[in-house]
């Protein structure tokens, strides 16, 4: 079957050949040694850690899309560090682990460039640096209590910049402060999906798309069903992301929300004169934070997360089209780029993310199952992190005690959120709260006890996080 390209977000129209064939849906009664059932960036970078280790495995991904169909394939782009994070990782993972980590992290950018160059694959990789910076007073110095946690083991990954500094790295006079990381980069996430899905097929990893799982038998061996078909597998690995909230045991873990994303035309001349071409991406530093980058073309693109969150975590078709909140964005480019305010959005489009409370993602085996292995929860810092995820979970799946399957990050689901309809309701209450709190951040006004209160339930994000452990 021709691999659809109508309907789907810019990133993968682009990076879609035409006359690209999918891999055939699952039929019959298959078998593997492993299993992975989602073939998101999770899933591949899990299936190529498991054929780097052992050549002679048997694998196979089964997938409900094309790979990389999902939030793999229509993210920001944004590959950036977790040391915003590393409170979290302390408390997880303890002191010298969270340094450890926090190091692989930081060197993920330099990983992905030199895996991809090596396959000869173009990613549009550029060492654009991350500014986490504020737009408004109440927003400034959001990152102290980082940056004084790191200092007491005399680490520095980040650089504080004056409101003059960003201006003079990004253009914008919106920012009046900020920390700056240089090791972040920029990626095409359509060019990255589709490049690792080569390399999965020409290593022999077997591949089923159109081929959304229906049923997890959990005995021994698994056997994994779709509408057509099963694989029976000595072991499975649960790559789903947001669509986690189909299993049981993880749905209480992570609560899904949206990111809204939209690109210009391209504007070189525009963005040469207000001085962000080829710069620095950015966020600030609300609840539901904005960023902003630019793509080789020179194409302007701002997102920003805290949409619509549906009953049960995911409702089927809805992720597909433009964004239904282009207004939003467009009131976020206006706070942090007024000069770009008015340029029209040559597209949009809009995906899950699949928050925990941390910020930090989960691994481990299914409670009563330890041959089935769970990871997700990367709370919009998929890029990054999962080619990590990968390390672990084929630790986890190969049954080897190393740093990867001992480390902090392998834990239980958290019991965070209250099942349907309480979950949804209260989402949604959550949700008007923050946005509430930061309209009101950015009026310098104080919001009231309740208000701050359900604003302190949000989830983690790409610079907020919760440490406490349950």
């Amino acid at each position: 079957m021709q691999t659809r390209i109508a309907g789907r977000g810019p990133w993968l129209r682009e990076a879609i050949a035409p006359g690209e064939q999918d891999e055939p849906a699952l039929e019959g009664a298959q078998r593997a040694d492993i299993c992975i059932v989602g073939g998101g960036m999770a899933g591949m970078w899990t299936a190529l850690e498991l054929k780097r280790r052992r050549p002679e495995l048997d694998i196979a991904i089964v997938e409900a899309d094309i790979l990389g169909g999902g939030a793999s394939g229509r993210n920001s782009g944004m590959v950036l560090s977790q040391w915003a994070k590393f409170a979290a990782l302390q408390a997880f993972c303890g002191t010298e682990d969270a340094i450890r980590l926090g190091h692989v992290f930081g060197n993920s950018a330099t990983e992905i460039d030199a895996f991809f160059r090596e396959a000869g694959i173009d990613i549009e990789f550029r060492r654009d640096g991350w500014i986490w910076g504020a737009t408004c007073r109440r927003h400034i110095g959001s990152w102290n209590g980082i940056l004084a946690a790191l200092a007491q083991h005399g680490l520095a990954p980040f650089r504080e910049v004056t409101a003059a500094e960003i201006t003079a790295m990004t253009g914008t006079k919106s920012f009046l402060a900020g920390i700056h990381d240089p090791s972040a980069a920029t990626i095409h996430p359509g060019k990255l999906a589709r490049g690792l899905r080569r390399v999965v097929l020409k290593r022999g990893i077997r591949v089923y798309e159109h081929s959304a799982m229906t049923r997890l038998e959990r005995g021994r061996p698994a056997v994994v069903h779709a509408a057509r078909g099963s694989i029976t597998a000595a072991r499975v690995v649960l790559t789903m992301n947001a669509w986690s909230t189909s299993i049981p045991e993880l749905r209480s873990a992570i609560l899904v929300i949206a990111s809204e994303d939209a690109v210009t035309e391209p504007i070189p001349d525009l963005l040469e004169k207000l001085g962000y071409k080829e710069k620095p991406l950015m966020g600030d530093s609300q609840l539901f934070v904005t960023g902003f980058r630019t793509t080789r073309d020179h194409r302007f693109n701002p997102g920003v997360t805290g949409g619509v969150i549906g009953f049960g975590g995911l409702n089927g078709g809805r992720w597909e089209g433009r964004s239904p909140r282009e207004d939003v964005i467009r009131d976020c480019v206006r706070r942090g780029y007024p000069a770009l305010a008015n340029v029209p959005f040559a597209d949009s489009w809009f995906g899950p993310i699949d928050r925990t409370r941390s910020g930090l993602p989960l691994f481990g085996a299914l409670p009563g199952s330890s041959h089935i292995f769970y990871g997700y929860g990367f709370s919009g810092n998929g890029v990054a992190t999962t080619p990590i995820a990968g390390r672990i979970l084929a630790s986890l799946a190969l049954d080897l005690k190393d740093e990867w399957s001992g480390c902090g990050l392998v834990r239980p689901p958290e019991r965070w959120l209250p099942p349907e309809p309480i979950r949804y309701i209260g989402a949604h209450m959550v949700r008007a709260a923050i946005a509430r709190k930061d309209r009101l951040d950015h009026l310098d006004r104080t919001p009231g006890p309740i208000v701050r209160a359900l604003a302190g339930l949000a989830p983690g994000g790409i610079t907020t996080s919760r440490v406490t452990k349950s």
